[in-house]
């Protein structure tokens, strides 16, 4: 949802100093999710922004603009009406600690620095981007520190937040692990 915020205030060329334009992008945009079959796509108005919210502007955009106030209250606010319409998955960089802190499951993602520039390089060059690895690792520690001190929702896993590190892991066994995890503690509970 930062993604299609960021790239709503890109496409309007407001300068990311200005938070009063972006406040006020913010205030009208119209961001939900369609399901398409087997996926999930996300709509900006009437555009399914899928795909162009992928593009690298667009990553270090949507960290810069995470650090804004007004931000990510309309964001959360958005992400907890979704919430609220049932069981869902979400995934992003606050959503144990601010978005649904009260979650009955929270997982954190994690896996060397190596192999998320190597998933990132990958991802980016399969969508046809011509990139070097060391530009995607220079993005990417970019985007983390920024991420991890930023004033606002900092990126920081859960207090109860089972760390997850997919370093040695494929989709599918990440999957299985959470699944597992999950079973696990409904044993527990019962």
């Amino acid at each position: 949802m930062y993604r299609a915020v960021a790239l709503a205030i890109w496409r309007a060329g407001i300068d990311l100093k200005d938070e009063e334009g972006i406040s006020k992008i913010c205030n009208s945009l119209n961001i939900r999710f369609i399901h398409e079959g087997n996926s999930v796509k996300l709509y900006l108005g009437e555009e399914d922004v899928t795909e162009a919210i992928r593009k690298p502007i667009i990553d270090l955009t949507a960290s810069n603009i995470s650090a804004i106030a007004n931000v990510r209250k309309v964001v959360t606010r958005l992400q907890r009406k979704i919430g609220s319409q049932g069981p869902l998955v979400a995934e992003g960089r606050d959503m144990g600690t601010v978005v649904f802190p009260e979650a009955k499951h929270k997982f954190y993602l994690d896996a060397s620095l190596e192999v998320r520039v190597n998933r990132r390089f990958l991802e980016r060059q399969k969508r046809g981007e011509s990139i070097s690895r060391e530009k995607v690792r220079e993005d990417l520690i970019k985007r983390d520190y920024q991420d991890m001190n930023r004033r606002l929702s900092p990126l920081r896993p859960a207090k109860d937040a089972k760390i997850v590190d997919t370093t040695k892991l494929n989709p599918k066994q990440v999957v299985e692990k959470i699944i597992k995890e999950m079973e696990m503690k409904a044993q527990c509970l019962e």
